[in-house]
């Protein structure tokens, strides 16, 4: 591989991992207030749910430019994807797409539940209407037609869940680049062995060579 397309490969690997692991830091600042409502057997306390509500509208109401740079952080981790699948060898299209595949369903996951989850939290309004009896966050399953609401308590759970899956959906990105660096790794090593092979070896024949020219010069010398 040319050094100039180890360099590309390397600079589109820091666009994939910088934003991915900016995203698990914003998901580990959200673990203490996530943490009664989803890891311990000890009863929620009530100011966990107000905490975590409170958090939430404050990070909703925030200003447009807020929005706006974790908008452009994403784009950048799809950036690097689309530098890193530009003809693309085979160890990009086994790690690299499975990275973008999981890259795409924490978008999805953003845009489905965290979005529209914390427009909810934000109005007040738990009793979400059924369109075309489809679910969405603050409802259970139901049939056509049906509301039934979910509380604020389990609307609130559900935000937390969710956090909890998009962190491990930007675990396995970072583990699949990880992977994809040990393999590179692997095989420049054994390309480093197999050249070093391939030098000894023709050194040995080149002195073995050299050996049989200067005895049959001898003999002839003879």
């Amino acid at each position: 591989m040319a050094w100039g397309t180890q360099g590309q490969s390397a600079f589109a690997t820091f666009l994939i991992i910088c934003p991915t692991s900016f995203f698990l830091g914003i998901l580990f600042s959200l673990f203490p207030y996530d943490y009664p409502l989803l890891w311990t057997s000890a009863p929620c306390p009530p100011e966990a749910f107000t905490n975590l509500e409170y958090h939430l509208k404050f990070m909703h109401n925030s200003p447009l430019i807020i929005t706006r740079l974790l908008h452009t952080v994403i784009g950048t981790g799809l950036l690097g994807f689309f530098i890193k699948l530009y003809r693309p060898s085979e160890s990009n299209k086994l790690f690299d797409g499975a990275s973008l595949m999981l890259y795409v369903v924490g978008i999805i996951i953003y845009g489905a539940n965290i979005v529209k989850g914390m427009r909810v939290i934000a109005s007040g309004k738990f009793d979400v209407d059924i369109v075309k009896g489809e679910s969405t966050l603050g409802t259970t399953s139901v049939v056509p037609g049906e509301e039934v609401p979910l509380g604020k308590e389990d609307s609130l759970r559900v935000m937390a869940a969710t956090n909890t899956i998009l962190a491990l959906v930007l675990i396995g990105v970072l583990v699949l680049q990880a992977g994809q660096w040990y393999a590179e790794r692997k095989d420049g090593q054994e390309v480093e062995k197999y050249k070093e092979e391939q030098t000894a070896k023709a050194e040995s024949r080149g002195g073995e060579g050299s050996k049989h020219r200067s005895a049959a010069s001898s003999k002839k010398k003879n």
